[in-house]
């Protein structure tokens, strides 16, 4: 049974053989199958540019956006009320709605952070904010709250002794960031891996420095999955294949191409009526070959939310997430047993 819309907002406050070729992928589903999503302004993602390059839609799958979204607590409100069938969602948001009885699973990473692509906290160039204490009585801007960047605080106060509620959250869209910070409203502005859009943006009209970034904190580690109601999952597991495995596809061709991929990602901001330039700034996804999920990817948060007793049930990485449905993937890269 579906979540109701009630659970779904307490989520919001709480805080089968695999294969390993995209060619096995090609065969179109048994049937015509649209997925619904929210697009996220300024950004497009690897399911969007697979359904760019035509690879889904060859295969009977239609990507149809239901309009935008701020931030992952809002995606997943959406997927618990039936409004759309996939939500990108921070993994410790995506933990916590499943922990509070949302039936659903993650099926490849959305967003991840590596050397070359991370999530920063901007302050102003003339900001006396140092060192960790100095945050103490500050006001932090994130995307939403509940969502990567907001746990990201947490356990960088964490690691430096420093209570979590010794700070101030505060929720700011993406692409009022930049005069959010340099008006003075917030004293830092965390701009996530995925917004390296905006990050490239406010660099480059200089002035910021990053105070501190989520690499350095978590190192290798994708910061948000792609996930899906179950029972979606079950009555289409050919069209979820082919979402997965061609989104994974469409994520190592952006990797490889990144000249082209930004050349697209312009393209379709525009078609969106959106500020194509922004395109430039764009540095990569962050996820692993094939958009593949690891355990460590899992783990690192169901440890970090058992400490914080944030957890209402004992969950395993195989209750969060699967690997099942990517071709990409070998036995090597089963989660949790499955």
């Amino acid at each position: 049974m579906k979540p109701s819309v009630l659970l779904a907002s307490a989520w919001l406050l709480a805080s089968p053989t695999l294969f390993t070729s995209y060619l096995l992928a090609d065969e179109a589903v048994s049937e015509s199958v649209t997925v619904r999503y929210l697009s996220s302004r300024g950004q497009i993602s690897s399911t969007e540019i697979a359904a760019a390059k035509g690879w889904l839609e060859e295969q009977g799958v239609t990507l149809a956006s239901q309009g935008f979204s701020q931030g992952g607590p809002e995606s997943l409100f959406a997927m618990a009320s039936g409004s759309i069938d996939i939500a990108g969602a921070a993994t410790s948001a995506t933990i916590n709605a499943i922990a509070n009885g949302a039936d659903i699973v993650s099926v490849m990473a959305a967003s991840g952070i590596n050397d070359a692509v991370r999530s920063h906290f901007y302050v102003v160039d003339e900001s006396a904010l140092r060192e960790p204490a100095d945050l103490v009585g500050k006001t932090i801007a994130v995307n939403t709250l509940g969502g990567h960047l907001d746990y990201v605080v947490r356990e960088y106060l964490r690691q430096h002794d420093i209570p979590a509620n010794a700070v101030r959250l505060v929720a700011v869209p993406g692409p009022q960031l930049a005069q959010t910070l340099r008006s003075g409203q917030v004293d830092v502005a965390a701009v996530g891996a995925w917004q390296t859009v905006f990050a490239g943006q406010l660099e480059e009209e200089g002035g910021v420095r990053s105070l501190f970034d989520d690499y350095t904190l978590l190192g290798d580690i994708t910061l948000s999955p792609y996930s899906m109601e179950r029972d979606f999952v079950e009555r289409h597991p050919d069209a979820v294949r082919t979402l997965v495995t061609q989104s994974g596809r469409a994520a190592d061709w952006a990797r490889e191409h990144p000249n082209e991929a930004r050349e697209l990602i312009a393209e379709l901001l525009t078609q969106r009526n959106e500020n194509p330039q922004l395109a430039t700034y764009w540095a990569g996804y962050g996820t692993r070959e094939h958009a593949l999920l690891s355990e460590h990817d899992i783990q690192y948060w169901l440890d970090v939310l058992s400490r914080e007793g944030a957890l209402s049930a004992s969950l395993t990485v195989s209750d969060i997430a699967t690997n099942a449905f990517n071709d990409g993937a070998s036995s090597q890269d089963r989660l949790g047993g499955e």
